[in-house]
């Protein structure tokens, strides 16, 4: 009998050469390559670039055209700091230019980008399937510069994005700016005051799915909030989305105002967001013509709509269960003016939505998380009727849940630090014993801080486990 070797060994000897050929270059001040260009050309499909912690200033542009890169900070987050080197550069595009494709990039500060067409970048997308996250995007023209490739997906989380534009070009540059790719997957970021009118969020792609985010503007001259200027398939879910006093625009939301020139169907899924205008004027959501369908539910849409709570005419709206009120103070805001639109106990927001049952390309309507400061997100506590808007008001009567699980924690009472019994990292979040949100996150390695809470007595949520404990 001829000798054959096992399919599973067939397989090993297929993938070995991958995984060997891998290989982790370490950049830093103190390293052998002190930048992330001495390694650009260098490196091979499926390496790992891994930046230390530090300021990088007058950071040149640099290419990555290799697949499957992993591209991240550690030991803290590294400020790549554009200057000189990149706005004299005549071809210049952004600090980071990513021609491969399956890259993924981690835990890394962009900012000062400038160019001499103006759209200088953070990241300059030009492969397909990029992945960010954990990364802050500061004082660039382009946060994000997306590049056109219909068969392609962007996902972005836990992102920040702060104070991008350009003055010498007022109304082009964005804080995100997506082209002409197959699907957008934008979620637990913190995106705010894009200057100079532009978008906190602008996205060309044909599939948008934004979830759980604070896209908002509060001091900057921006223009809409979100600008999904192309149409397609919209579905937004469980963000705060929030107009500033100063705003060029006079609408929060946009949608297919370019022409719907994305592929059919040109649907809109809008469900527990909570919209807030600070302008004296404006409306919360306008579409193109041609829309054929606006689902808005259990929405809190709060401020002045002087033209209207919606402009344009699609063909179909479906609409219910949503807050509508041009005072904002009479929603019931934790505080409006800080920016905390949790509910109060008090407020008509809470029991008002109605279960949903429905997903769009696997997304559930009915949210399962909330958004958490900064550029996090936590489990949606859900008991009842659901509550309008992004954040579900936590009604608490006893120490126990319904199913009785209760969370286990130690020293309690505590002072600086709390322990959970039997936990590494988990999501959490603190209320007061009204109910009120007072923090949440990720607990580090079984423990939260808890040295920014005044004594008291407060709720732990922890997955679908609470308590109580004192804070002494």
């Amino acid at each position: 009998m001829k000798n054959s070797l096992h399919p599973f060994l067939l397989l090993w000897t297929a993938i070995t050469p991958f995984f060997l050929s891998a290989k982790e270059w370490h950049v830093g001040p103190a390293r052998t390559y002190n930048t992330p260009a001495q390694v650009s050309s260098l490196v091979a499909d499926g390496d790992t670039v891994s930046i230390d912690a530090a300021l990088y200033s007058n950071h040149p542009q640099v290419y990555f055209i290799r697949n499957r890169l992993l591209l991240r900070g550690t030991g803290g987050k590294p400020r790549l700091e554009a200057g000189t080197s990149l706005a004299g550069n005549a071809n210049g595009k952004a600090i980071f230019v990513i021609s491969g494709s399956d890259c993924v990039v981690e835990n890394i500060e962009f900012a000062n980008a400038s160019v001499p067409d103006h759209n200088g970048a953070g990241i300059r997308q030009e492969g397909c399937d990029l992945t960010v996250r954990h990364c802050f995007f500061n004082g660039n023209e382009m946060g994000i510069l997306g590049g056109a490739y219909t068969d392609c997906k962007v996902t972005m989380e836990y992102n920040e994005f702060a104070n991008n534009g350009s003055n010498s070009n007022p109304g082009y540059q964005h804080n995100i700016y997506i082209g002409r790719i197959d699907t957008f997957v934008f979620r637990y970021n913190y995106s705010v005051n894009a200057i100079a009118e532009g978008h906190e969020l602008k996205s060309r792609a044909r599939n948008n799915i934004i979830l759980y985010n604070y896209i908002g503007n509060q001091t900057t001259e921006d223009s809409r909030t979100i600008d999904l200027p192309n149409g397609g398939t919209a579905v937004l879910v469980g963000n705060v989305i929030e107009q500033g006093p100063n705003s060029a625009n006079s609408n929060l939301f946009g949608y297919g105002m370019e022409g719907l020139s994305n592929p059919a169907p040109h649907h809109v899924w809008i469900a527990h967001n909570t919209f807030v205008n600070k302008k004296s004027t404006g409306n919360f959501i306008q579409t193109g013509a041609g829309t054929d369908t606006l689902f808005l539910k259990n929405n809190i849409l709060a401020g002045a709509k002087t033209s209207g709570l919606i402009q344009g005419t699609p063909a179909h709206i479906d609409s219910s269960g949503n807050l509508i009120n041009n005072n904002i103070n009479a929603i019931g805001f934790e505080d409006a003016a800080a920016f905390n639109y949790h509910l109060t106990a008090g407020s008509s927001a809470v029991n008002r939505g109605v279960k949903l049952n429905k997903t769009v390309h696997g997304y559930s309507l009915d949210p399962v998380w909330e958004y958490a400061d900064t550029a996090t997100n936590i489990p949606r506590p859900l008991s009842g009727p659901p509550d309008a808007g992004a954040f579900e008001f936590l009604q608490v009567s006893s120490a126990q849940e319904p199913d009785g699980k209760m969370a286990t924690v130690f020293p309690n009472p505590c002072r600086e630090i709390l322990y959970i019994s039997g936990s590494d990292q988990s999501v959490y979040s603190i209320h007061d014993i009204g109910g009120r949100y007072i923090q949440g996150g990720l607990t580090l390695q079984g423990s939260i801080s808890t040295a920014g809470i005044n004594p008291g007595v407060y709720w732990l949520r922890i997955g679908n486990k609470t308590c109580v404990f004192v804070r002494e």
